[in-house]
């Protein structure tokens, strides 16, 4: 064998296997987490405060970029054409225009029903009484949004419809802001914009979520990023729920560190707001996905969703402790 041979294959030993090296760190470098989330979006809003997802991912080279939306909405179409490849929760309601739209996305999380957590408000002085005086009445809502469904539910119960209304349909920022000049003589939200709405303008409620619709929120993926990352999946689960624990045993806590992230709101508002929502984060299930059957079908008979849908055909993952 010639010196020149064996020299190449000394050479190929070598730069073989630092190539694969080098490749699979440059794989590692590019890889990234994009979230998309909402003012609303507690939990991850207090992960992305608090950095630990950076943390516990900086190590293996993924590199976490956060997104604000204005509503779920947008969110979860910025979500099925890839601009993102996570979502903080939305309101139930939302996957199931997406899912009409159809955006190819996977459920990962859910938290359990909170439906005190959005209501239907009218000024203070306001001669509105009942459901039934929405009649003729021009209502702010956000569409698709969880007080969209609502509503819906709420005119049904007065045995009224949307052409009984004039719908305004407005994001939240949009629907204070009309709710504060009387362009509008009612406004269905969420919190924190239901306990920032009583507390700074003194709305009164005309109707809570109680008794009409069960409200959860669903934390969803690309179903491409859910196929190749269930493990970021599952670290974002886990702190997820601790997050949540950490928010109901330390209210007051958590209410100072989300203050300022809502539009500078004291600290008795945000914990009223979090005293409304329970924060459970449990995994999703085809039974669970009940709700969100009910919630399309309303919406399809109200001619507000452009076709019938199987809410329990979207994937769904489950973290590693379920399985």
């Amino acid at each position: 064998m010639s010196r020149f041979s064996f020299t190449m294959r000394r050479l190929i030993f070598i730069a073989v296997p630092l190539l694969a090296l080098l490749i699979q760190f440059n794989a590692r470098a590019e890889t990234a987490l994009r979230i998309g989330y909402q003012k609303s979006s507690t939990l991850l809003t207090l992960v992305k405060l608090q950095g630990t997802l950076e943390k516990e991912l900086a190590p293996r080279g993924i590199k976490v970029s956060w997104y604000e939306f204005s509503s779920g909405l947008p969110l979860l179409e910025a979500l099925n054409i890839g601009n993102v490849d996570v979502s903080a929760d939305v309101a139930d309601t939302v996957p199931v225009f997406a899912q009409a739209a159809g955006a190819d996305l996977t459920y990962f999380a859910r938290e359990e029903p909170s439906p005190d957590a959005q209501a239907i408000l009218v000024p203070q002085n306001s001669p509105l009484k009942t459901l039934e005086d929405l009649k003729g009445k021009r209502i702010a809502v956000t569409k698709a949004a969880g007080s969209h469904y609502l509503l819906i539910v709420a005119l049904t119960k007065a045995h009224l419809t949307f052409h009984d209304i004039t719908p305004a349909y407005l994001t939240p920022a949009d629907g204070l802001a009309a709710f504060e000049t009387g362009q509008v003589d009612a406004w269905v939200t969420w919190e924190p914009f239901v306990a920032a709405a009583e507390r700074r303008q003194h709305a009164r409620v005309l109707a809570p979520g109680q008794g009409l619709a069960s409200y959860q929120r669903y934390y969803l993926a690309s179903a491409s990023f859910a196929r190749q990352h269930p493990e970021i999946l599952d670290l974002i689960y886990r702190q997820l729920e601790q997050t949540g624990a950490w928010v109901k045993s330390h209210p007051t806590d958590a209410a100072k560190l989300l203050g300022p992230l809502w539009g500078n709101l004291d600290v008795a508002t945000v914990e009223q707001a979090n005293a409304h929502r329970t924060y459970q984060v449990k995994p999703v299930t085809l039974e669970s996905l009940g709700e969100q059957q009910r919630i399309a079908d309303a919406f399809f008979a109200a001619g507000l969703l452009p076709k019938h849908i199987n809410a329990q055909a979207v994937p769904v993952w489950q973290p590693a402790a379920a399985k």
